[in-house]
């Protein structure tokens, strides 16, 4: 009935702007670990780590990013971006990307370097052995170092990144799609379910938001405005009288009339530039 509820689920809007220097800092602290990175303070003297400082350059660039382009040019820039770092593009360069060592003498970020494309290979042929370097940062960390194509980060970085922005998501949609499986059984809606959604939506970073269909939004909310019972086939909405099936299908659209209304399944596509890691 509602299998494919990950579906509704949102990857890359309404997301807040860039991270300051400082967030950063109190962001990266697993990331830090992985890398002997320091963000503690001692002495008076506040060290910031190198990833720290990157991820706050990042933002900044993200922000100024945000501001300067449109909704579809975001999304055609995510595109593109994508397909240089996960996608048919980055496969064909392979060996490239394999190579590449970062225009530094900096053993952080050599060492961090060395160890996503270890990471990335291993993890292509199944592996679990070799931890992601990005692991633990937050979705809008991530996004910010896989849509940064300023040469901060080697693409095999930026592809890891991508893989554990990826587990996360998959990690929040079984989670999502269990609670909804819950609610529907209990209550045969699914109106906390849209809501939770278009909850996690709203905190992604806008160059994800703009993957998805512009009306993404306005739909989860007129579906959590509707608050429909599957089972009773009633809109049980604030401020309007539960309404039948049938009555709903009269107040389509005559273009929409030639549809009956069904149990939810994915009537949204998540965005199609994700592939398995």
């Amino acid at each position: 009935m509602i299998g494919s509820v990950g579906s509704y689920s949102a990857a890359q809007t309404g997301g807040t702007s860039g991270l300051n220097a400082a967030s950063a800092t109190g962001q990266v602290s697993e990331a830090s670990e992985n890398q002997g990175a320091s963000g503690s303070q001692g002495g008076g003297t506040l060290t910031i780590s190198t990833l720290a400082s990157q991820l706050a350059a990042s933002a900044s660039r993200a922000e100024e990013r945000d501001k300067t382009l449109t909704r579809s040019e975001l999304a055609d820039k995510a595109k593109s971006i994508l397909n240089h770092i996960v996608g048919d593009s980055y496969y064909a360069k392979k060996s490239i990307h394999d190579s590449e060592i970062p225009n530094t003498s900096d053993p952080e970020l050599l060492s961090r370097a060395k160890q996503a494309t270890a990471f990335v290979n291993d993890a292509s042929r199944g592996g679990h052995s070799i931890k992601n370097p990005f692991s633990g940062l937050s979705r809008e960390q991530l996004s910010n170092i896989i849509y940064d194509d300023s040469g901060t980060y080697t693409v095999n970085e930026r592809h890891a990144a991508w893989r554990e922005s990826y587990d996360q998501e998959e990690a929040w949609r079984e989670k999502v799609a269990a609670q909804a499986m819950a609610e529907y059984n209990s209550t045969g809606k699914l109106t906390n379910f849209f809501k939770s959604v278009l909850d996690h939506f709203k905190e992604l970073p806008a160059i994800e938001q703009a993957q998805y269909p512009k009306d993404y939004a306005s739909d989860l909310q007129s579906k959590i405005d509707l608050d429909f019972n599957y089972r009773t086939h009633k809109a049980e909405g604030k401020d309007k009288d539960p309404m039948s099936l049938i009555e709903m299908l009269f107040e389509q659209s005559p273009q929409q009339t030639n549809e009956l209304p069904q149990e939810p399944k994915n009537t949204t596509d998540s965005p199609t530039v994700r592939s398995n890691p």
